[in-house]
């Protein structure tokens, strides 16, 4: 018997060191094929690219995976204890492998020939996602033991289940917990619940078989079993897995968690960076800070789209997007699943009129359920005829909304307001004039119904914005403030063509001897006419140039003084920085810094200027635009400049700006800055014939309002103001400092030359200022050169 037994256990011995010595011999053969797991102390899990705001507002993610790597000791035990009791129970106690899983899924291939997948701890998953593919092959497995082993030489138990927790893919493009969370729930891990924690954790046996969005019963099936193995394994008590069965399936996708509306510079942010880095851009994790201030962006979007639909609402109404029904009213539950279908527009939601009294109506609103809709919000909606006509005045509800209407509400307070999708459409930007960091950018009304950014692609005629650069160029060529010009028609004959030039004022109105101040504050259009002849077209060209502005291929003609060329906003409001910035031409810029996910700055924005014009003539502009807002007077007589409203609006001493409206107003303009910030604001429509069109009064609504035609002053400044009621709220006002080399002279309003009496004080650059006094008949002198031929 002992013979045996000794027999026996020697045969055991053979039979262990026979396995060993295969096992070794089978890790020498597949050595080579071993990746090096040290990688993984390095690695860099795969993350979208994120675009912020300079005070950390996510304004928008690229990527196709969602992931946000949070370390172990972030996650909720709650949560990591559902996982454990789910994935991998003995995770704390075994090396890497677990023995009793492998012996057991091996039985089951011996006996039934079936690979399933199984047995395989944290440690065996993590060697998996990160080295191995997916494929049930015996030598794939036997490769993820060797790996698991290396990895738990490697690593401790958290460092395991860190990069476990933020790789393993659950569903919905998103990988990690973390992401998880925000996809599902739309909150934080540690904002979870135990019921959405077991949701989660139940997952990665199959991301789309229990999934709580596409399959909430199978998903509630899978909780269950996770909720279970807590329960046995006394991760939660009776109480708590009571509840949370109980718990309803609740999930539903939540995009990324963007918390500031500011699509169209996202995405110039996101072609700057996918230009550095190429595709590597969209996995490296890449946080993109950009150059606006949350708070500014918001007062642009609401500036814009106020400003729009302002257009839109004196213009008429258009009709109902839709009638959905003339006889048989619908039930509520078909009216809500028609609305479910509908797109939201911020601020515009789709609703539909479900009754029409005398002077309201009843809507159900899409997501809002019931809601009155009262006469301060419908007796707007005279009927819209054409750009340049509206109907009558409405009386009673009826005559603008039927039941069955389906129409767009926006809200305004506690109320809701009949709207429409405008047809119009516009443009706002805002720059830091010392640097030309962009502090606000919206390219139109709403990007997910057009994604074409007119802040920086729309070039459209320039119109009046371009006088204060034809003026710079006069003021380095002979002219001052001072210099009297003659607002008087043009009738200039082109023989070549046989026919006569005759531009005209706007209004057609002409005060004849004019100061160049008054001149460009009043946006006289001959007076830049004449200045421009006296410059020379060649000269006025190469300023333009200087400012940023493209002169390639406008034809040389004096047209260029009304602004016939093109520009963007984007760059309507660099070439006013100049102004603002005492003549120095910034670049402007929407990307401040690029920090990887360890918040190493992989690229940090160098702001550059280049001066293009004298410290002396920009401040002499400024003054000039200082008087568009704030007018002056000549000969007692007082006068606006085109840009009163915005002082009236703002009541600030130090703004200057520049109204600008081309052709049959086919684009509306307005330009202005202070020395903290620099915008500009356009208004047309993409159809570039279109014309803005003009209003009549509508007495519904008040001495407060818009009408007749629509100017640069009228529909682009307005929205200048609003934004810049926010943007300079924290910036105290600021008299700029006057150039060295400019003197000051009293100087009579009405001629231009010094004055024995009060006059008014002038600015000019030394050696410049008047050397007579005015008199009766006197002509003034300039430099030895007498513009009498500008008088007449």
């Amino acid at each position: 018997m002992l013979k045996w037994l000794t027999r026996l256990f020697l045969f055991g011995v053979f039979l262990a060191l026979s396995g060993v010595i295969a096992v070794f011999v089978l890790y020498q053969q597949i050595k080579p094929e071993l990746p090096d797991v040290s990688t993984l102390r390095d690695v860099r899990l795969e993350t979208p690219m994120r675009i912020f705001s300079q005070d950390g507002e996510l304004i928008s993610q690229y990527g196709e995976q969602r992931r946000h790597p949070i370390s172990v000791t972030q996650m909720p035990p709650q949560l990591i204890d559902a996982f454990l009791a789910t994935e991998d129970a003995r995770f704390y106690e075994h090396r890497g492998i677990d023995p009793i899983g492998i012996s057991r899924a091996a039985a089951v291939w011996l006996t039934t020939g079936e690979k399933r997948q199984g047995a395989s701890t944290i440690t065996q998953q993590v060697a998996r996602n990160f080295f191995l593919s997916r494929e049930k092959t015996v030598i794939r497995k036997i490769k993820e033991i060797f790996i698991a082993l290396h990895i738990e030489s490697l690593l401790s138990k958290d460092e395991i289940l860190e990069l476990y927790l933020n790789k393993i893919p659950l569903g919905h493009r998103s990988h990690g917990v973390a992401a998880a969370a925000q996809v599902y729930y739309g909150k934080d891990v540690g904002e979870l619940t135990l019921a959405e924690m077991a949701m989660i954790a139940g997952l990665p046996k199959g991301p789309s078989i229990f999934n709580p969005i596409s399959n909430p019963r199978r998903a509630a099936e899978r909780r269950a079993i996770v909720l279970g193995r807590m329960l046995d394994t006394g991760k939660i008590s009776r109480t708590q897995y009571d509840e949370a069965m109980a718990a309803p399936v609740a999930a539903r996708y939540h995009g990324a968690e963007i918390t500031l509306d500011a699509p169209y510079l996202a995405e110039m942010a996101h072609q700057f960076a996918l230009s550095m880095f190429g595709e590597e851009a969209y996995t490296r994790g890449l946080n993109v800070y950009t150059t606006v201030q949350s708070d500014e962006q918001k007062a642009a979007n609401a500036a814009l789209i106020d400003g729009l639909l302002a257009y839109d609402l004196r213009h008429g109404y258009r009709g109902p997007v839709a009638s959905l029904w003339q006889g048989n009213a619908w039930s509520m539950a078909q009216i809500e699943q028609h609305l479910e279908q509908q797109p939201s527009y911020w601020p515009l939601e789709p609703a539909v009129v479900t009754a029409v009294a005398e002077r309201s109506a009843t809507l159900i609103i899409k997501d809002r359920g019931e809601a009155q809709l009262d006469w301060d919000g419908i007796k707007w909606a005279r009927r819209y005829l054409s750009d340049t006509r509206q109907g009558n005045a409405l009386r009673q509800a009826k005559e603008a909304l039927s039941p069955g209407d389906q129409i767009w509400v926006r809200p305004r307070g506690e109320h809701w307001v009949l709207a429409q999708q405008p047809e119009i459409n516009g443009a706002l930007v805002a720059l830091e004039p010392s640097s030309g960091a962009v502090t606000a950018l919206v390219g139109g009304f709403n990007f997910t119904l057009n994604k074409f950014n007119r802040a920086q692609q729309a070039a459209r005629q320039m119109g009046s914005n371009i006088k204060p650069f034809i003026y710079s160029a006069a003021l380095d060529n002979g002219f001052t403030l001072a210099s009297m010009i003659n607002d008087a028609p043009i009738n200039h004959w082109d023989a070549g063509s046989g026919n006569s030039w005759k531009p005209r004022n706007s209004p057609n109105v002409y005060d004849g001897p004019i100061r160049i101040r008054e001149a460009l504050a009043r946006s006289k259009n001959v007076v830049s006419i004449r200045l421009l002849r006296d410059t020379g077209i060649p000269v006025a060209m190469q300023r333009l140039n200087a400012f940023g502005f493209d002169t390639a291929g406008i034809p040389a003609t004096e047209s260029l003084a009304l602004g016939s060329p093109s520009a963007t906003p984007l760059q309507m409001a660099t070439g006013y920085a100049a102004l603002a910035n005492g003549g120095r031409r910034v670049t402007p810029f929407v990307v401040a810094r690029i920090e990887d996910t360890q918040g190493r700055v992989l690229y940090q924005a160098e702001p550059s200027a280049v001066p293009v014009i004298s410290e002396e003539n920009a401040f002499l502009i400024s003054q000039a635009l200082n008087s568009a807002i704030w007018g002056g007077s000549s000969n007692g007589r007082r006068w606006n400049g085109t840009g009163w409203r915005a002082g009236r609006a703002l009541q600030r001493q130090d703004i200057a700006g520049k109204t600008g409206t081309t052709n049959d107003s086919r684009d509306a303009w307005f330009s202005g800055f202070t020395p903290a910030r620099v915008a500009t604001a356009w208004v047309g429509f993409d159809d570039f014939g279109r014309p803005l069109g003009r209003t009549a009064h509508n007495p519904n609504l008040g001495s407060d309002q818009v009408a007749g035609g629509e100017f640069g002053g009228s529909t682009a400044l307005p929205i200048w103001v609003d934004y810049m009621k926010v943007a300079l709220k924290d910036y105290p006002e600021q008299q700029r400092p006057v150039p060295e080399h400019l003197v000051t002279a009293t100087i009579d309003t009405g001629s231009g030359l010094l004055s024995h009496d009060k006059g008014m004080t002038e600015y000019f650059v030394e050696g410049t200022e008047p050397r007579r006094y005015g008199r009766p008949g006197t002509q003034q002198q300039f430099g030895g050169t007498s513009i009498t031929d500008e008088l007449f």
